[in-house]
């Protein structure tokens, strides 16, 4: 497979999740969010596991449960279940714009977290970004309230939470995940984050309601692409190119989501767009290559 496939699996990645900000809407007009999280990733775990036997990797997967299953079931709690459950809150009341523009900043903060916990440096560009894109997701998040008063609203908090689950999941995936079959290793991280957003629905007592036709095909939608497509393709490009240069494409997802929303009636105003510039910019700065001095012959 090429550089080109890769780019465009990376930026399919991207597009899948921009998408989930939108189609979470719909979904969440049916179903209460621990259902919905839940719903979302069993129907997603199925279709990894259907996946698997139809290759012939059956056998291999429960080879990698076997030797690895701890590792993988800590990595689908928290970048599974620990994000969508925030996650399908925050979309309660938060907008999908927003959402992903929060979201934006994650290549930052998991540079920070990985510094924090893996002892990796953190170059100068990332700790000088790191405070501009703060102060985009602010203008982001006051500049989408106006008119509700100058303050963060929980949805906000929450997905600022989301934030920071995804940022350790891709921590804990780097330092955790094993060598071999993607397909079979994400299917095992994918089952146990499932098992937990059922557990946690089930124990929350929240009532279970058959989701509409519109409902319906967000969540499967949300379960195709944005869970099972979304997460292999991801998975393909970070063999390939590196978790620092994939992570580069996630800066397309607000502006997927921001031209989703538009498309359907919800453009962003005009801080949206200005907060989400200043984030974008701050986080592709952080990830330019730093130029190597030369000293003259």
């Amino acid at each position: 497979m090429g550089p080109t496939a890769i780019y465009a699996l990376a930026a399919l990645s991207a597009l899948f999740w921009g998408a989930n900000f939108n189609l979470a809407g719909p979904v969440l007009a049916d179903m209460a969010p621990m259902t919905a999280a839940a719903g979302r990733f069993v129907l997603a775990a199925l279709i990894m596991a259907v996946l698997v036997v139809w290759r012939g990797e059956f056998t291999a997967m429960l080879a990698v449960a076997r030797r690895h299953g701890g590792r993988l079931a800590l990595v689908g709690v928290v970048g599974i279940a620990g994000f969508n459950l925030l996650f399908f809150d925050a979309m309660r009341t938060t907008s999908a714009v927003n959402g992903a523009l929060i979201m934006a900043t994650n290549p930052l903060l998991t540079a920070l977290l990985a510094a924090l916990t893996l002892r990796e440096q953190l170059p100068g560009r990332q700790i000088a970004a790191i405070p501009v894109a703060l102060a985009g997701v602010s203008m982001v998040i006051l500049g989408g309230r106006v008119g509700e008063g100058m303050e963060f609203g929980l949805g906000d908090v929450e997905m600022l939470g989301a934030n920071l689950a995804w940022a350790a999941y891709n921590v804990l995936a780097r330092k955790l995940m094993p060598p071999g079959p993607q397909l079979a290793n994400t299917t095992v991280m994918m089952a146990a984050g499932a098992l937990v957003l059922a557990a946690a629905a089930a124990a929350s007592g929240s009532a279970f309601s058959v989701p509409g036709p519109k409902a319906g095909a967000a969540l499967l939608l949300m379960a195709v692409t944005g869970s099972v497509l979304a997460y292999l393709f991801w998975s393909m490009a970070i063999t390939r190119m590196g978790a620092g240069r994939t992570a580069l494409f996630l800066n397309l997802v607000p502006v997927f989501a921001a031209t989703i929303a538009t498309l359907g009636g919800s453009p962003p105003n005009p801080a949206q767009m200005g907060g989400g510039a200043v984030v974008i910019a701050a986080v592709i700065f952080s990830m330019l290559p730093s130029r190597r001095r030369t000293c003259p012959a």
